[in-house]
């Protein structure tokens, strides 16, 4: 398994949904970085479920960290983060048997590991593992804010309502940070929210587009080619459960644009470069240029849904059919907005590291 991402910051995850603890490892960060617990805990908590719009499962996140950081700051050994399962049935997966549960991982991690996987609740391929990368990235995230870098992530898009595109990118970062339901205009927020339960009621499921900004983000990062910044954070955002599309800037929009439209004329902001519109989502020739990095996730629907649905037993390799119960979410794109960011800020530190050398987060 490739349980590992980065080069110079590298986070490592291990852990089952149903297993004892999930674990990451964070390492390569600079020393003297602050670690505030408490905020730590406020990233998980916007991750947690905590309505009828996800599932029944409630995990405190009861985390601990047990290496590579003393008396509230990084010692610039691999810090080791640790979250405990305690709410788990795992014989409401008994009920399913062999069989494949369509779109998830079931089939595909079978052939990988001739059978050996554990497949309770989703196993190693479950979005409870994103718990720990959430925690991982907070630290990320609070390295990030002190050389002025914010990220945020809202819905865009569920269920057929459509919030806001990013405005003041500034002021809708810290507006996200206090909202449970990431979504700018409120009443958005309240049709997508209705769309989900409908979705619950009728047993099935919804998924949407997510919106990202980074702002602060400095010019010059990034290499042409095969490290760029586009496919550097694609690699990243692919890694996460249910994502099946990414584009930055105006994306597939571009395709329909004149190159008069589609470029990002420069001007001169407080005297520095900058420019008028920023189509390209803040990369040039896989660099970024500066401007704010701003790109959509596409979030498909929860495979994991109550109606009946064709499957494959994976001992006999027979056709057969099953309807899943258990404890799921109707849609996963409120809680994967802080997986994103946290994520984003582990990746860009890495690229920031790579590019300034790895005391550049120092404080």
């Amino acid at each position: 398994m490739k349980n590992s991402i980065g080069s110079s910051v590298i986070l490592t995850i291990a852990g089952e949904s149903h297993g004892t603890e999930l674990c990451a490892i964070l390492d390569g960060m600079a020393p003297g970085i602050p670690v505030d617990e408490a905020f730590i805990a406020s990233q998980l908590a916007r991750r947690r479920p905590s309505g009828p719009t996800d599932t029944a499962r409630r995990e405190p996140d009861l985390f601990r960290i047990v290496s590579g950081v003393y008396q509230g700051r990084t010692t610039g050994a691999p810090i080791c983060i640790l979250i405990p399962n305690s709410d788990v049935r795992s014989a409401d997966y008994d009920a399913l048997g062999d069989l494949a549960r369509p779109s998830h991982a079931d089939f595909a991690a079978h052939v990988k590991y001739d059978g050996f996987e554990d497949r309770r609740g989703g196993g190693h391929f479950s979005g409870r593992i994103t718990s720990v990368m959430v925690a991982a990235g907070a630290i990320a995230l609070s390295a990030l804010k002190a050389r002025g870098i914010s990220i945020g992530t809202h819905i865009l898009e569920c269920g057929g309502a459509k919030d806001r595109p990013f405005e003041d990118l500034a002021a809708d970062i810290d507006k996200l940070a206090t909202l449970n339901f990431p979504v700018l205009d409120a009443a958005a927020a309240e049709a997508m929210s209705a769309a989900v339960v409908a979705a619950r009621a009728e047993g099935d499921s919804i998924g949407g587009v997510v919106q990202t900004a980074v702002c602060g983000f400095p010019a010059g990062v990034g290499e042409p080619w095969f490290g760029s910044v586009e496919g550097v954070l694609s690699n990243a955002l692919f890694s996460i459960g249910g994502v099946k599309g990414v584009e930055f800037g105006a994306g597939f929009a571009l395709a329909a644009m004149k190159g008069s439209e589609a470029n990002d004329a420069f001007c001169l902001k407080d005297g520095k470069p900058a420019t008028v519109s920023n189509n390209s989502g803040g990369v040039n020739g896989g660099i970024s240029n500066g401007m704010p990095l701003v790109f959509n996730t596409a979030v498909k629907p929860t495979p994991s849904i109550s109606l009946p649905q064709d499957s494959i037993d994976l001992k006999t390799g027979e056709l057969s059919s099953l309807v899943i119960k258990g404890r799921h979410d109707p849609a996963i794109v409120r809680r994967i907005c802080p997986v994103i960011d946290a994520l984003v800020a582990i990746v860009l530190c890495d690229m920031l590291a790579l590019r300034f050398g790895t005391d550049y987060l120092k404080p």
